[in-house]
């Protein structure tokens, strides 16, 4: 209720997390051994923070803020965008204040795919510009050259917005180049300690 953001309930179940074609680059080993994960049901945001909120968040915690206002607004330029130039500590300080946590990579990507098994995104194996917000192309509904205002494109199969393009989002885990080959069959929550966290979802 803090930030008035609506939320949905995601159902508890399993899924095969992981690349299932097996087509991505070297550096993305990674995402590979596809393995099943079982998840307890969780709560997660439908749209992506957006700079009006995030500025409420300062402004009503006195959070010291270390971006810059400036290039915030070069990328996305108005209070319904998403909140950009956060790092995991800004993104974790503003869940805490929501009364919320940032999800683990296991339940984002089972929330990305929104019910759908093996596709390569949110809305099946193909993607065009009236999907989503991507490829830095300003073609079919994708009308913005950067970051596109939350929700702007259909929602997936869990009714969340912006799971494929716009901005990347943080997860609550450590980043493990060999976590997939060793992590919990449930509830993993990512390896015990890193020097880096996820991000997931892409980017404009």
């Amino acid at each position: 209720k803090k930030d008035g953001k609506e939320m949905v309930l995601i159902p508890a179940g399993s899924f095969e997390m992981g690349d299932h074609f097996n087509e991505l680059d070297d550096y993305m080993k990674p995402s590979r051994p596809v393995h099943r994960v079982e998840l307890d049901a969780f709560y997660m945001d439908v749209r992506e923070v957006t700079v009006g909120q995030f500025r409420e968040f300062v402004n009503q915690s006195g959070y010291s803020y270390g971006g810059n206002w400036d290039s915030v607004a070069k990328y996305s330029p108005g209070d319904e965008y998403p909140m950009v130039y956060v790092n995991w500590n800004d993104a974790t300080a503003y869940a805490k204040w929501a009364g919320k946590r940032l999800p683990t990579e296991a339940e984002w990507e089972y929330a990305a795919r929104g019910g759908l098994v093996g596709k390569r995104y949110p809305g099946g194996d193909e993607i065009t510009h009236d999907d989503a917000n991507w490829g830095n192309t300003i073609s079919g509904k994708d009308k913005w050259r950067y970051c596109s205002p939350v929700g702007s494109f259909a929602a997936n199969g869990y009714g969340l917005y912006d799971m494929a393009g716009n901005a990347w989002e943080w997860c609550q885990d450590w980043y493990g180049e060999n976590y997939y080959s060793s992590s919990p069959a449930k509830n993993p929550p990512g390896p015990d300690t890193g020097s880096m966290r996820v991000l997931r979802g892409g980017y404009w």
